[in-house]
Parts: structure tokens; sequence; C-alpha cells
């Protein structure tokens, strides 16, 4: 078990994390105080990347308009336009300037990505696990 433990350091050799078996962290993580998972908020609690998807609509100059509908091939959910749809039920989970968008389903939880193309969009889905 010891050979599965991994230090990390940082560029002065403190460490900075530990990883381990998950076989070993479900066993170590009952024993951690309540306190331990505030270092970890959920989803809700961690801000929306909107500057990402500024730059992402800053720098568009595909052969086509930017369309913000998103659907879920899951569940079925869609919205013409996932910003201002009530109750945004697609949050935004990644944006970046390579055309990836990453959106998360409220009545599911799948994954829908988007990936944006010099002349065409691809969309993959991965429901929730």
């Amino acid at each position: 078990m010891k050979e599965q433990i991994h230090y990390v350091t940082d560029a002065h050799g403190n460490i900075v994390a530990v990883q381990v078996p998950y076989s070993l962290w479900e066993r170590l993580k009952g024993a951690l105080p309540a306190e331990a998972d505030a270092a970890n908020p959920t989803e809700a609690e961690v801000p929306e990347p909107m500057d990402g998807f500024a730059d992402f609509l800053r720098y568009w100059d595909f052969r086509y308009p930017y369309d913000p509908a998103v659907s879920c091939p899951h569940c079925g959910l869609q919205v013409d336009d996932w910003r201002t749809a009530p109750g945004h039920p697609f949050r935004l989970a990644n944006a970046n300037l390579g055309g990836l968008l990453v959106f998360h389903c409220a009545s599911c939880g799948a994954t829908i990505r988007q990936k944006h193309f010099r002349d065409h969009v691809a969309l993959e889905s991965t429901p929730r696990s």
C-alpha cells in the first residue's frame, strides 16, 4: 500500500497534497471532521466561468453565428438561450478559446459538450454517473 501513496510537493519540496488509492480514501474520509468538506465547494457555490465565455465570444470568428441553444439528449430538456432561460436549467461549467463549452443539466445532471469548430459544432454528452 505504501508504494501507492504519492506526495505532491511545491518547488521548495514542501508537501502540498497526498494522492491515495480510492479504497484507502473511502476508509479515511469518515474520520475527517465535517469542516473538511467546506474546502470542497459544491458546484452551485462555484461561479460559472463567464470571463472564459466572454473571451470565447470576443474572439468568435467562425463561419456561422453563435447559437446559445442547449439541449440535453438524456432527459429532453432544451432552451433557446441558456443565459436567459428561466430557472437557469443549464449551468456553464467550462468555456475556452478553443471553442469548447461544457454545460451541466440541472434536470438529470448530464454533461453536455459543445465543440465549436471553424465550420460546425459537434455535440457530445455524458449521463450523470
